[in-house]
């Protein structure tokens, strides 16, 4: 239940704190006084959006808290889901900044949470009933999900399991639809790939084959130029007189580092400094002498053959082509080629693939059909049962001789929500005309319909609704008066005693219900601003409430005769429950 909620800059409250009862409490106060703001800060507590416009004038932000408990072990662990965190009493601490410029922030036992997970903890604590409910009742989706509720969890798991399946089915048709509507589509991405792929094959090439080749072509090119620095080093480090090139055999490399390796290790027998100079001299050599030999291997593997420069040129060709259509480079080529291949396997599939989706599809759709005929019986025996239950609420709601009739028909196909179409049929009063909710209803019979729904849903003995511990209403007793006026505070005294019910009201029919009264009252600010401060919210009781009831009755909380009728009505009230 909700235990109590503090409001700071909120509208033309100042700062006030609200504690609540179990049972049936009633928020009454002169229009404009500042009610509207109270039911602002309990919707704000409950995860509904934030309005930078609520933020009181001069302020730099808005501040909402509260604190409720729920005795469900399912709620607590979604807390936990949340990483918030239970005080040692078990309630939880909800609080609500709005900015005058700026996002809002949410905190949910002491951690900061997105809006949108506090809305969902707040299904499991609270529902909120309001103007806009009763126009929401109106559309057909909004009696279905009455009608849903009060058939319950039955109904619920039937209902999952049909909408698991029909999102499967979603899913078939939207790839069979795909598969069928673009073949031609498919079926030349399909023939594309095939030439790809055949060219690739015939031309054959080999992963790095381009880079090699490029490698080929530069060194053919500039074969004799090669061939003659080739010639040139080789002379130079071994002294070889190989006829185009003479170097003194003296100056050759091989020969210095011979010499100056014999003249270090003549010397290194007396000097072990010396000595480590001749053998690195000695290293020098070997490799030198290596380096020959691989000049020599290489001068006879040159090759300045004009065919094979042009052989490799136009294999080079070749692999242009593939390289300026599938990819900039071979190895590039090659993996477009597994890509493609793999896509063909699926497309050359794709009559097979059609045949098994239509096949798949036709047994998703027998499947649905026959649980929406679950769904339509569930439904058929819920709504008798709820309409019974809302036409004895009715006649106690000073609608003697309505009757609402739930009407199940089939649609045209099966929907994402079953195969049933749901209206509300309210007959006004005896000898009158079934017509649809929507259409038929006046304000106040539609908010005594909506409260007929909800006593419903929350005390008939076939209701199988999930029960939140608070209620609120807003003006749900808007347009009535007199006898149904009275009905209405009986019909929430009697939902209190298995819920929290708060209601915001203006009628002293309804409030002298309440087993707790709360007062909104406003005053001013020195600079004459509206203000509702901290004794702007009380509650009242004895003298105080029938002042308050006497105020609400004829608006002369003073008149001795409107005390009188107050307190006939506060004693009426307790002997009608």
């Amino acid at each position: 239940m909700l235990h109590e909620m503090s409001i700071e800059n909120l509208g033309v409250i100042t700062s006030a704190r609200v504690e609540f009862s179990p049972g049936l409490t009633a928020i009454t106060g002169e229009t404009g006084a500042g009610k509207t703001m109270v039911l602002t800060g309990l919707t704000l507590l409950m995860g509904g959006k934030s309005d930078v416009h609520a933020v009181r004038a001069g302020a730099d932000s808005a501040l909402v808290e509260g604190r409720v408990t729920v005795d469900d072990p399912g709620f607590v662990a979604r807390v936990d889901d949340a990483g918030a965190a239970l005080d040692e009493d078990g309630s939880l601490l909800i609080a609500r900044t709005v900015a005058a410029q700026g996002r809002s922030r949410t905190h949910v036992g002491g951690r900061a949470v997105p809006r949108t997970v506090l809305g969902e903890l707040a299904e499991d604590v609270v529902t909120i009933h309001g103007q806009s409910d009763q126009m929401r009742l109106r559309a057909p989706q909004r009696q279905r999900e009455a009608l849903d509720d009060f058939a319950g969890q039955n109904l619920a798991a039937r209902l999952d399991e049909y909408r698991a399946l029909w999102n499967e089915r979603a899913t078939a048709r939207t790839e069979l639809t795909e598969l069928t509507t673009l073949a031609q589509e498919r079926a030349r991405e399909a023939e594309l790939l095939r030439l790809g792929l055949a060219e690739i094959e015939r031309i054959e090439p080999a992963p790095g084959e381009d880079v090699r080749l490029a490698q080929d072509a530069e060194r053919l090119a500039n074969a004799e130029e090669l061939r003659t620095d080739a010639r040139g080093a080789l002379v130079a480090l071994a002294g070889d007189d190989l006829g185009d090139v003479v170097v003194d055999a003296e100056s050759d490399v091989v020969a210095l580092v011979d010499r100056a390796r014999r003249l270090t290790e003549s010397g290194g027998l007396h000097d072990a400094r010396l000595a480590e100079i001749s053998r690195r001299l000695a290293d020098v050599a070997y490799a030198v002498a290596d380096i020959g030999t691989e000049l020599s291997a290489y001068l006879a593997e040159l090759d300045a053959d004009p065919a094979r420069l042009e052989a490799v040129e136009a294999r080079r060709a070749e692999l242009g082509h593939l390289t300026r259509t599938y990819g900039s480079s071979v190895d590039e080529v090659l993996a477009w080629a597994s890509t493609a291949g793999l896509r063909l396997l699926e497309l050359e599939d794709d009559d097979e693939r059609i045949s098994a989706l239509s096949e798949r599809v036709a047994a998703l759709d027998h499947e649905l059909v026959e649980r929406a005929s679950v769904l339509t019986t569930l439904r058929t025996e819920a709504a008798a049962a709820l309409g019974d239950a809302v036409s004895a609420e009715l006649a106690g709601l000073a609608m003697s001789g309505a009757t609402l009739d739930i009407e199940v028909s089939p649609l045209p196909e099966p929907g994402p929500w079953g195969a049933d179409s749901v209206q509300m049929l309210l007959t006004a009063h005896r000898g009158g005309t079934a017509r649809p909710l929507g259409k038929g209803a006046s304000g106040g019979e539609l908010s005594r319909v909506m409260l007929a729904i909800e006593v419903a849903l929350a005390t008939s003995e076939a209701s199988g609704a999930r029960r939140t511990p608070t209620m609120i209403f807003d003006e749900v007793d808007a347009g009535v008066g007199g006898k149904a006026a009275v009905e209405i505070g009986r019909r929430l005294a009697r939902l209190a005693r298995t819920t929290q019910v708060i209601v915001v009201t203006h009628l002293p029919q309804v409030a002298a219900f309440a087993d707790a009264h709360l007062v909104v009252t406003k005053g001013t600010t020195d600079d004459g601003v509206d203000s509702i401060t901290q004794s702007g919210i009380r509650l009242v009781d004895d003298a105080s409430r029938v002042q308050e009831l006497a105020r609400m009755l004829s608006g002369q909380e003073d008149s001795e005769a409107a005390r009188q009728h107050a307190s006939e009505l506060l004693e009426l009230s307790a002997v009608r429950l």
